[in-house]
């Protein structure tokens, strides 16, 4: 009777054991999923992906003439930088932001050297009145440099007067114009100053307006 109960009780030990050997390999199957094997071999860094990218790095030149040679072939020809350095000139020329000095560039100054572009001026005289002002001192005659340098006095109170009444005068177009804008005046002023002083054709960049125009 006791081997027959024993016989009756293994199966479910069996059973049991053979649950519980199923369970555990689910686990392990489950594991497996979630783990992520490992490639083998440690992640490249960013620099060896690009030089494999790029290709084979070249030798280090072995001469100063091997060096001079690289060097020369990588450097841009002398037609390449004439064609580059007319491209800059004529944008700057235009007006384009992107070549413009710092002093020059924004909507700000842009006004201002349509306003004082847009208005013939006494400054415009600037540079013709100080070759006179020379010329004069070579002619050997005292009563022709008396004149001159009269004339040129003159002239020169009544540029200062207009240099000074023409920065008032933009600075308030220019506040009134760019209303959310910090402005300067003696920046604004000076500005147009200069830009009133320079001759027409050398003025940078080129005027977009001529005197009479209506301003934008």
């Amino acid at each position: 009777m006791k081997f027959l109960r024993r016989q009756s009780t293994e199966p479910e030990g069996s059973a049991a054991e053979a649950n519980d050997v199923d369970a555990e390999v689910a686990d392990a199957a489950d594991d497996d999923k979630r783990h992520t094997p490992s490639k083998g071999r440690p992640t490249p860094k960013r620099r060896e992906a690009e030089a494999r990218r790029r290709g084979p790095v070249a030798p280090p030149p072995r001469t100063t003439r091997e060096a001079m040679k690289r060097s020369k072939a990588t450097r841009p020809s002398k037609e390449e930088r004439r064609q580059a350095s007319a491209e800059r000139r004529e944008r700057m020329m235009a007006g384009d932001d992107r070549y413009l000095l710092p002093r020059d560039r924004g909507p700000i100054k842009a006004y201002v050297r349509d306003v004082v572009d847009s208005r013939r001026n006494l400054l415009g005289m600037f540079m013709p009145l100080a070759i006179l002002v020379f010329i004069s001192l070579l002619v050997p005659y005292p009563q022709v440099q008396q004149f001159a340098t009269l004339l040129c006095t003159l002239m020169l109170l009544g540029m200062l007067l207009e240099g000074f009444f023409n920065g008032r005068r933009i600075t308030q177009q220019v506040r009134a114009k760019f209303p959310k804008e910090e402005i300067k005046g003696r920046s604004i002023g000076w500005y147009a100053f200069v830009r009133a002083s320079q001759v027409r054709r050398l003025r940078v960049p080129k005027p977009r307006l001529k005197p009479g125009d209506q301003l934008r």
